[in-house]
């Protein structure tokens, strides 16, 4: 929604029965309109609806939008896990469905995300999806929908998995005796650092790791730890596909 208010997308109609104290502000100012019911919104005419729900939300509420939807609105739904199949069940057949996967670096203009639509869609359409979602950053297309349970698993639960990373790495240098302030300074600056070298220069992440990497240095010493037997490769790889599969169910439980 930020996004759309910087790219000066008018109107932006937000259905919220409890909205947050910043959305409240945005509608007394009168930048968003601010309803508490999707029934108002069923009785206009609407562009577009971006369905922003959790899975196990959008399963009970999805027929509420049903006469949003019926009334050839494109419906971006970015629920993971929940198929067009399912939500054309509660939509009818006819509806205009895409699909998306942004991640929470969005809300500062730096996510991507991944949009699938089938070939009914057409390309105007594919168009005002992909606009509504470079509010958040980048976009792409991928052309069959199990790859949006991929997408999930690396960038839509990514951050998470960064965070962590930001975790582990400020624990373990209270472990070696730095003060818990520095040692959260340390870890976080160091996370944000690494990322925007990376989005600065467009070499592999291997070549800047090995950058860092001395022969005989400290960095190798660390890496040898990680590397040693595929470790880290393996236990990320295993992450990624239990996400995946966490994806595949939500599916099917659908």
């Amino acid at each position: 929604m930020k996004g759309w208010i910087a790219q000066g997308v008018r109107p932006v109609v937000v259905v919220e029965p409890n909205p947050a104290a910043n959305l409240v502000s945005l509608a007394r100012a009168n930048v968003v309109r601010l309803l508490h019911s999707i029934d108002a919104v069923a009785r206009e005419p609407v562009g577009a609806c971006v369905v922003a729900l959790k899975p196990q939300v959008l399963r009970t509420e999805a027929v509420c939008l049903g006469p949003v939807a019926q009334s050839g609105a494109l419906m971006v739904s970015i629920a993971a896990g929940t198929s067009i199949a399912s939500l054309k069940r509660a939509w009818g057949r006819g509806a205009v469905v895409a699909r998306a996967m942004p991640n929470t670096p969005g809300a500062v203009g730096k996510g991507i995300t991944a949009l699938y639509a089938p070939r009914g869609v057409g390309r105007d359409l594919r168009n005002l999806a992909a606009s509504l979602m470079r509010g958040l950053g980048e976009t792409f297309w991928v052309t069959s929908e199990t790859d949006i349970d991929t997408v999930t698993a690396v960038s839509g639960s990514g951050p998470a998995y960064v965070f962590l990373l930001v975790e582990v790495l400020a624990a373990a240098a209270r472990q070696q005796g730095l003060p818990a302030v520095i040692a959260d300074r340390l870890a976080r600056a160091t996370i944000t650092g690494s990322g925007a070298l990376l989005d600065a220069d467009p070499r592999p992440a291997a070549a800047l790791r090995t950058d860092v990497t001395s022969p005989h240095g400290t960095t190798e010493a660390a890496l040898q730890v990680l590397m040693k037997k595929d470790a880290f490769r393996l236990l990320v790889g295993e992450a990624v596909a239990a996400a995946r599969r966490r994806a595949e169910e939500l599916r099917h439980e659908g």
